[in-house]
């Protein structure tokens, strides 16, 4: 089979001469991390649709606190993303860039650290994450000491892979390592300024950013998690495996260079988009859509360099399943980045911000082009580690077509909820009031699509099996290769060996520390202009003298409320649209989150916005609501919150969880720490006291009573006159 570094880059023929030298690859990383790719990509989507279900049905979670569909999520998320894409992603780069490099990996010793440190982390998330011990922040929910070990085992992976690099035989560095680089350096920046925490014990700590600034730092890393941990090293992938089950070189090697430098520079941008019409800075929420929008030029052109590499043969296509993965996954690619910028126009993002929508679009990547490009190189790979074929090709094309159709359940009716969640929010009577003032009156109409999602996911997850089976059986027919022995030419031993002009991308490609360099700070201009002025310039923030910090039964019970995962189905951020402030009161202000470590904005409404419902209701009903939220809110699908009432509330670190707020720019008092118990014992006795009032007999040391205090302080920090009945029946208060 022809190299497809070769052919797409049309290397020139080599000199004669230079020393043969034989080496072995490493096989056997390759096949442990396909194994825990199999593995956790079941563990993760079975995760996924338990919680798909609980969103139709909530009794499935059997009043189980560990598994409510608020501490489910950041399973489901972590390990799709991080266990089944991270592990398909290892898999995939150790055993193209060994033969693409003619060189064994730099350190056998660095690659099982990989590997067992990447799944440890793993197995430490799906501990740690049903026992509520999260941050909040999506896709970054992981604690400080789990924080430390992803960032070491990812030092010891971005070694072993430059350290490949530069001991190289092959000169030139093929597109796809290139794609390598750019994950390896951005994902560790990503993660180390995202996570900046202060400790609070040795499973808490908090953001060293607060409010507006956590929000933007969050969907910084958020979106470019997406960016350089679900695509550009699949598209690294995409430019190795494509060509090579295709028999083809790629479409256009100038293509490559214009699709991975102009994407890595504009990608980084587009992270505020997911903050439009928050109380972000305006002129960061418009980089954001300017940017956003910028990106469809770069990532069709991947998809096209994709695609154009199958000309004539889509015959070949039709009879394999391997390409039929492919092109899925590279279709799904193109709609889902042309999509994305979609979504972040201003207009757009107004009805779809806070839908199922989003939930939509990111599947279409995630089950799409992350799932089945992952299926495609499985396929590929397993039959060359064993030395055989595939066992049933059959099999294969069946687990397409129902992979297929599963996707096509999942996403279409999440398209058509989010719609409809987003125009019923929005309507207005001809009288001038909201058509659907009840949240729950959409909840209702968006059941039957939850449903089916769910049948779309069992039916992914049902493909997902018969692949395992079938490459169980593959590699039992076969005859696995530990090391497989090759023998190539350096190009470093070759007399007269052919040189390119300086300062040409061929040039580049031969210079690995220098393509490395520039990479990265492609990748650093658009953070450092984004983020830099909101933690440095104060004008960004401004602040409300009347919000204070949280009180200390407050604290404890926000912390509760992170820890049972509510940010997941519950926004505090109301926009400026009349639409959300005739529904939940006046919109939000940056200066109300400056204490808050770590923001709770949220992403997704499946329940109403929170940020005014301090006061709204008696503390009995909060107390009633979470015991049974269908006694209050009939046809609500929240879960019950039973242990809530029995577990006794955790004040042993409020000391510390106070200091630690104090050093990143809390105002707490000097001495407040001595002093803080009992204030919390008497707002807690107040909270007993109005219970009493709905005929409710409570005891103050409950965790239920932290969490009420919390739920009735929040949005109360400012004081707003109320409305005229006219006004709040006719006149716009703010864009619609």
């Amino acid at each position: 089979m022809m190299n497809a570094a070769a052919a797409s880059q049309q290397q020139p023929p080599r000199p004669e001469g230079g020393t043969v030298e034989t080496f072995k690859y490493d096989n056997r990383i390759v096949r442990a991390f396909a194994i825990a790719t199999v593995i956790w990509g079941i563990v993760g989507m079975t995760a996924g649709l338990l919680a798909a279900v609980e969103l139709f049905f909530p009794a499935a979670n059997l009043n189980f606190q560990f598994i409510t569909f608020g501490r489910l999520r950041p399973v489901h998320t972590n390990a799709v993303i991080f266990a089944f894409v991270g592990n398909g992603m290892f898999t995939g780069i150790y055993y193209s860039l060994q033969r693409l490099c003619k060189a064994r990996m730099f350190s056998d010793k660095l690659s099982w650290l990989n590997f067992w440190g990447w799944n440890a982390i793993i197995v430490a998330a799906a501990v740690t994450l049903p026992l509520g011990l999260t941050t909040s922040k999506e896709y970054a929910e992981l604690e400080w000491p789990i924080k430390i070990a992803i960032a070491l085992i990812w030092v010891a992976f971005t070694v072993n892979l430059l350290g490949t690099i530069v001991k190289r035989r092959e000169k030139h560095i093929y597109v796809a390592i290139w794609f390598y680089i750019a994950t390896a350096l951005t994902v560790a920046i990503l993660h180390i300024v995202n996570g900046l925490e202060v400790p609070v014990s040795l499973w808490k700590g908090y953001s060293i950013y607060a409010g507006v600034q956590d929000a933007l730092v969050q969907w910084w890393y958020g979106h470019n998690a997406v960016a350089f941990f679900l695509t550009t090293p699949y598209l690294g992938l995409m430019y190795y495996y494509l060509p090579k089950a295709a028999n083809r070189p790629i479409f256009s090697y100038r293509l490559s260079i214009i699709h991975f430098w102009a994407l890595i520079f504009i990608y980084i941008w587009a992270g505020p988009h997911h903050l439009l019409y928050t109380a972000l800075p305006d002129w960061a929420q418009s980089l954001g859509m300017v940017f956003s929008i910028m990106l469809i030029a770069p990532s069709w052109g991947g998809m096209l360099n994709g695609l154009l590499t199958l000309r004539g043969a889509w015959d070949k296509v039709r009879q394999d399943p391997v390409l039929k993965f492919m092109v899925a996954a590279v279709t799904a690619y193109g709609m889902a980045t042309l999509e994305g910028p979609a979504l972040a126009i201003k207009t757009v993002n107004s009805l779809s911000h806070y839908t199922d929508w989003t939930i939509a679009h990111v599947h279409t990547g995630a089950l799409g082009w992350n799932g089945l490009l992952t299926f495609s190189v499985l396929y590929w790979l397993i039959p060359r580690l064993y030395s055989t074929k595939l066992w049933s090709v059959r099999l294969a094309n069946y687990h397409f077509w129902i992979a297929l159709l599963g996707m096509m359940f999942y996403v279409i009716p999440m398209y058509v909820s989010g719609i409809t969640e987003g125009m019923m929010w929005k309507q207005f009577t001809r009288d001038g009031f909201l058509q659907y003032p009840n949240f729950l009156e959409t909840v209702q109409q968006i059941l039957p699509f939850y449903r089916l999602r769910a049948i779309g996911g069992t039916l992914y997850i049902f493909g997902v099996w018969l692949m395992a089976y079938n490459l169980w059986k593959t590699a039992r027919a076969g005859v696995f290769v530990p090391e497989e022995e090759v023998r190539a030419v350096s190009y470093r031993s070759q007399a007269g060996a052919h040189s390119e002009p300086a300062f040409t991308h061929r040039w580049l490609e031969s210079k690995p520390i220098l393509l490395t360099g520039l990479a990265l700070v492609a990748v650093l201009i658009g953070g450092m202009i984004e983020i830099i002025p909101m933690i440095v310039v104060k004008e960004n923030v401004p602040t409300i003298s009347s919000v204070k910090p949280y009180s200390a039964l407050e604290l404890l019970g926000r912390d509760i409320y992170i820890r049972e995962g509510c940010v997941g189905c519950h926004s505090q951020m109301i926009r400026p649209f009349r639409s959300e402030t005739e529904r939940y009161g006046e919109y939000s202000k940056a200066g109300e989150f400056v204490y808050d470590h770590p923001f709770l904005w949220g992403s997704k409404r499946t329940g109403p916005d929170l940020h005014r419902v301090g006061g709204k209701y008696p503390d009995a009903w909060h107390y009633n609501h979470l015991d049974d939220p269908r006694a209050t809110s009939p046809g609500s699908i929240m879960p019950r919150y039973p242990w809530l009432f029995t577990q006794q509330l955790d004040t042993t670190s409020l000391t510390a969880r106070i200091g630690a707020l104090r050093r990143i720019g809390v105002p707490y008092p000097p001495g407040y720490e001595s002093k803080a118990l009992d204030e919390l014992n008497k707002q807690a006795g107040k909270v007993v006291i109005n219970l009493k009032v709905g005929q409710i007999k409570a005891a103050p040391d409950r965790e239920i009573i932290a969490v009420i205090a919390y739920l009735q302080r929040l949005g109360t920090d400012i004081k707003l006159a109320p409305k005229p009945v006219a006004e709040s029946a006719t006149a716009p208060r703010a864009a619609n």
